[in-house]
């Protein structure tokens, strides 16, 4: 079978098993005080030229959403998101499980708009009952979007504009966020991200880690007592250089950001043959996740052979399903889907 279903169906990069075998005797100290966590902190810190950046890691997205979003808001404020968004949507509730609402926006093809925020914002201080509502207290977006969508700089400084006209600080899932600063067309990079967002995260499980995700405070704003609020929270791991090995291994010499660039490339490949065959997509992207309209005949016909992801129904007779990439896809593969198609 080929697998186009998730960007997480492999191992590790090839070099991260090297390293974890080659140090795999060493004795460490735990939860992260280890001397491979300080210096994937201080490359990251680098790579994002934000000297003051507080970086933790975490052992996956969902427990990184909800423990950033948990202690930096307040007991009676919820987080804003678009309904799309992966805090509302794909998450079983563990936003609310913390006690805070998730407070949704629409969505504009995975995306917000700042306009709307504000509106949003101004309409819940007009209120003259705010006080027994649930405050804005956070704004959460994903880059790359749960779409495949990306924001443009200027969308993210516009957003943030609002964030910081409320008092709301700006928290960027950034899951797949290699893909998102190798796509054709972007005009964010990371110190971008880091100077606009408060706090962000950078995804290793689904950008070639085993597992584990790289969260950045960025303004000294990292909440007190970080380490046990990880630890209530179940993300704290005995054995943190796992990840703090992992992260040194893929920020040096520029290999996150060369892996995540197979994966847009591969992705480009199977858009443009989509195209030339006369499939219909959903959303525009040039990130590694494609959406497409199939028809059942045509879904049954692939899964004899391809193993896609179910999005979304589009009507009786179709399904938007997702074709995904990653930093392992291979242009054989890649091929053969072509072929299928």
């Amino acid at each position: 079978m080929l697998v186009f279903q998730n960007d997480y169906s492999e191992g590790a990069h090839p070099a991260i098993l090297k390293r974890l075998a080659e140090t795999n005797m060493e004795q460490l100290p735990g939860y992260g005080t280890d001397h491979y966590c300080e210096a994937a902190q201080e490359k990251i810190r680098q790579a994002c030229a934000c000297p003051q950046a507080q970086v933790r890691f975490i052992s996956g997205g969902t427990q990184t959403n909800q423990l950033v979003i948990d202690t930096m808001l307040q007991p009676y404020e919820g987080v804003v998101a678009a309904e799309s968004g992966h805090v509302n949507v794909h998450e079983a509730g563990a936003i609310e499980a913390t006690g805070h609402k998730v407070l949704t926006l629409p969505q504009h093809d995975g995306l917000i708009d700042a306009g709307e925020l504000r509106e949003y914002c101004e309409t819940f201080y007009a209120d003259g009952n705010h006080e027994h509502m649930v405050f804005p207290g956070m704004v959460y977006i994903s880059h790359p979007t749960e779409y495949g969508t990306l924001y443009t700089k200027a969308q993210l400084e516009a957003i943030a504009g609002v964030c910081h006209e409320y008092h709301m600080p700006l928290f960027i899932d950034g899951a797949r966020l290699g893909y998102g600063l190798v796509a054709s067309g972007t005009d964010v990079t990371l110190p971008d991200i880091a100077r606009i967002a408060d706090v962000f995260y950078i995804g290793g499980t689904k950008v070639g880690a085993l597992f584990g995700e790289a969260v950045v405070f960025t303004k000294g704003n990292m909440p007190k007592h970080i380490t046990a609020q990880i630890k209530q929270h179940g993300a704290l791991m005995a054995k943190g250089w796992l990840m703090g090995l992992q992260f040194d291994t893929l920020f040096t010499d520029g290999l996150y950001t060369r892996i995540a660039r197979n994966a847009d490339e591969m992705a480009d490949r199977i858009r443009e043959a989509l195209r030339a065959k006369g499939y219909r997509m959903v959303y525009e992207n040039t990130t590694n996740q494609i959406f497409v309209v199939l028809d059942h005949a045509t879904i049954d016909r692939l899964e004899r052979e391809v193993r896609l992801g179910f999005m979304e129904r589009y009507d009786d007779n179709h399904t938007v399903m997702r074709i995904c990439t990653s930093w392992a896809t291979t242009a054989e593969s890649v091929g053969r889907l072509i072929d299928s198609l």
